[in-house]
This record gives C-alpha cells, structure tokens and sequence, in this order.
C-alpha cells in the first residue's frame, strides 16, 4: 500500500488502542461513527447498523459515542448488547442490515479495546472503504438545519440475541451430548452466557469457569491466550470433575483452543486436521482443500498431504484465510460442502452461505461432533495422530515498529541461526497487527528440542527490543507451540 494509500487508524483489525489514548477517545469515536455511518450507508436510503460489544467496561462508553455518531448521520442502529463478534457477523446478515460493528479488543488484556466494521456480508471492510471513512475523519459534524427525521433511531435489539443461540443448536439437531461432560473457560467475556447456554441445550453437562465478566476481568488469568501459556490449572479441574475435556474461549469467542484429559492443547492446528478428516468423510469439505497461515506447524502440511488433501498457506491474518475460501468457493460452488480454514491460535472458519468469520462456539461444536464420530473414547486419542514438530513463538513488546529489515543486529543473528540451529526449518519475524509486539515463530526438525529453540527465541526478541529503543526488562515469552505452556529461560 503507497503512503497515499496508507490507512492510519485502521489496521488488521479495526481501529484498536489503549482506551483513553487517541484514538480510542470519546471524541474521535464519535467522529468515526457519523464517518462510517455516511461511508456504509450509501445502499440505503435508511440505513441499518447492528452493534455488539464484549464485556469490557470501556466498551460502554465508546458504543454511546459511536452510535450517537452513526445516529447523527442518519442510520438506525440495532444495540445487542453484549454480543460475541461472530453473533454480530450472523445478525447482519438475519437482520438484512448495511453494516455490523463489533467494540471489542478480543483476547488483548482490558485496558485495550477496538472497533471492527462488517459489511452486509458480514465480511471485513475492504481497504478501499475504510480509506474512505478515514477521509472523512477530519471533517466537521455540521447538523446545522437538520430536522428530526434525518436522524437514525436506537434500537434496543437484546431479544434478538437467541436467534443467533437458536441458530446453532438447530445446525445440530440430530446432535446429542448427553453423557458427556466439560469444562468451560469463557474468558469472562462475551461467551459467558452464550456458551453453556448452547452447550447445555444440546444435552452435555457442563461445568462454567470464568463466567463472571465485571468489566474489569475480561481475559484476566482466563480464556484461551492464558490456557495457552498455562495449561495446567484447566487440567487441574478436568480432573476434579472428571470431565472429558476443557473448552476454552477467548475475549468476543471467536476462537477456542481444547486442552484434552491429560492436560495437553488441542489447537487450531489440531483442529484443521481433526475436521479436515471429519468432513471428508460425510464428502463435505469444499475442494479437498484446507487453508491456514504461515504459522501453522510443519507437522500439518505433512498430515494433509498424506491424506492428498491439498493445502493453501496464506499469510497471518484470518481475512487472508477468509479470502483464499471465498475464491475456493467461487472456483468450485457445491451446496453441502464446507470451507475450512484457520489459524494455529484457534480462529477457525467453517464456511457456508451464512458463516464467513470464525466462530468458537459453533467450531466447538464441530469439534466435539468429529470426535463422537472418530468413535475414539478420549481426545488425546484423536489428536495425538498430528505428531507436531517441535515450535516456539515469541512475543515481546516494542517502544516502535521499526523495518525489521533495516535492523542489522538482528539480520545478523537471524544469519547466525543457521549453524547454531541446523535443524531449522522455517523463521516468520513480524510485528503484531493489533498490539505494539513483534513476534517470532521458529520450528525446526527433531535435532532439537522446544528449549533449544526458546534460547534462540529470547535471544532475537531482545535484539529487537534492543535495536527498537525498547525498555530492557520489557515484556518478552517465549510459547511451547508443540506442547502448550511457556518455556521458562535457563538463568
């Protein structure tokens, strides 16, 4: 993208920030809602949004300045409440509405928050339109002259949150889950009801953790990111009430990860594998193809192509995957097949007419049915055919988002990773589209271990950290990809 072209509030994922720094402000908020308001609404001459949140308390605040700002530039707004991201993405497309907004900053801790737009496809917004709403930033809201009706109305559209609960229950309805039972880590965020809502109407017994949301704890030693780092305490109650496994969501439940009985992660790549199969064999999975982003483990390309299931690597970031199934779908439509995608940290796509963006608690769904129809008695039993090679990712914050590609320290020791780790197979260096963090994904053949690789890890996140004008002591782990938990640094 040319610097003409270049947005600068959106980015991979909406608008996201540090509630109470630009431009998560009351003020530009609502600037960007009557901007929106006048970009999206250009198909209708009365225009519908449909807005969710998570259950952040900064959420509150800014939903109030953006719909005052959508209704000052004519659209009616539909308020759901407190409403999963992929519930929202389902209501525009129930509702027949223009656009969907989501206040959320997902798995990110609860100081940070974020607006994410859909289109009436219930589909991201092209960078040409959000260029376009941010054009429009910096000009003055006049209503001079208005009269009351160019004015858009508030809605108050929390009845409408079981159609979306109704929705996946009925995709299930020969589904029985009566004699199993699990426990359910819902982040305390916007799952919390939603989830053992569903999962106790299609019969399973359920135990609810981290279901309390005070605003304040959304993501706090909770949901899917913290049983990712540290897998051991959900295990912990796994065990205690017998469960057959825990279910994990994060912040807007988007994604879920599994931890099974013997306290190991079940992931995203995991997951493509375990419904990859499944699909296959109901002759439902959309071109024998399978989409996932370059950090997918080595372990899973290998697993397809095995089984002559092709693969299409995409970079990091869900719309690319989205993208590559939404082309998969045009090349080959077929009523009754699915596309199927996804991302290691649990963001799976399972695409039909009505779901374009991953949903954790419809893809937990899935998952538990490809497991009763494996007819295996545990989880472990069904994940363990995916032999992951061994994996790290890092992830460490930075003072500024320096060209890594202009940072010599760190060319040269990402140089000097190849004689002191010869077993190396692949190296993805990024910054974080949503957080001030760069992160690292090292893998390499069985010549070494996690630990080695983590030593490696620690060591080209400081020299980023370094080369960035980065605090020392600043945030940096290193994540057990292959096995779950963090790896703690040899002293």
């Amino acid at each position: 993208m040319s610097e003409k072209n270049k947005r600068q509030y959106f980015g991979t994922d909406g608008v996201r920030g540090h509630v109470g720094n630009s431009p998560l402000v009351p003020e530009f908020v609502l600037k960007l809602g009557y901007a929106a308001g006048q970009v999206l609404s250009k198909t209708a001459l009365h225009p519908t949004f449909v807005i969710g949140r998570d259950t952040r308390q900064s959420g509150q605040m800014l939903q109030s300045a953006l719909t005052a700002g959508m209704l000052a530039s004519g659209a009616s707004v539909v308020d759901l409440g407190v409403m999963t991201t992929p519930g929202v993405a389902f209501m525009v497309q129930q509702m027949g509405a223009q656009a969907g907004v989501v206040i959320s900053a997902s798995h990110n801790p609860v100081d940070e928050n974020g607006i994410k737009f859909f289109n009436s496809s219930a589909m991201k917004l092209g960078d040409d339109i959000e260029l376009e709403i941010e054009s429009l930033l910096n000009e003055r809201i006049d209503l001079q002259g208005a009269n009351a009706g160019q004015f858009g109305r508030h809605i108050n559209g929390t009845e409408l949150r079981e159609q979306y609960v109704q929705s996946l229950v009925d995709e299930h309805q020969d589904l029985t889950l009566k004699g199993l039972k699990f426990v359910l880590d819902c982040a305390n965020g916007a799952a919390s009801w939603y989830a053992p809502e569903v999962f106790s109407r299609l019969g399973a017994e359920v135990v609810v953790i981290h279901a309390s949301p005070t605003g304040r704890n959304i993501n706090e030693f909770a949901g899917s990111e913290h049983v990712r780092r540290e897998p051991g305490d959900l295990h912990a109650l796994i065990q205690k009430y017998d469960a057959n496994f825990g279910i994990v969501f994060d912040g807007d439940a988007d994604r879920v990860i599994f931890v099974d009985e013997n306290g190991n992660l079940v992931d995203g790549d995991h997951m493509l594998a375990i419904l990859a199969d499944d699909l296959i064999s109901q002759d439902r999975l959309l071109g024998n193809t399978v989409v996932s982003t370059s950090m997918r483990n080595g372990a899973l390309v290998k697993y397809f192509a095995d089984r002559q299931i092709h693969f299409t690597e995409t970079p990091v970031g869900d719309k690319y995957v989205l993208a590559e199934l939404l082309a998969l779908m045009d090349q080959k439509p077929s009523s009754g097949r699915m596309g199927l995608g996804g991302e290691q940290s649990g963001h799976i796509i399972l695409m039909d007419q009505a779901h374009k963006t991953g949903d954790g608690i419809r893809s937990a769904i899935y998952m538990i049915r490809a497991f009763l129809n494996s007819k295996r008695e545990t989880l472990s039993s069904l994940a363990e055919s995916i032999h992951k090679y061994p994996q790290v990712i890092a992830s460490a914050r930075v003072a500024e988002k320096k060209d890594l590609d202009q940072l010599e320290s760190v060319n040269a020791l990402k140089e000097s990773l190849k004689d002191s780790l010869p077993g190396l197979t692949r190296l993805n260096l990024r910054y974080s589209g949503t957080e001030p963090k760069v992160r690292l994904m090292l893998e390499a053949d069985n010549r070494h271990t996690e630990a080695a690789l983590a030593e490696q890890a620690f060591l080209l996140c400081e020299a980023v950290q370094k080369a960035t004008g980065t605090p020392e002591g600043s945030f940096l782990e290193v994540l057990n990809v292959t096995r779950g938990g963090l790896v703690e640094r040899d002293q």
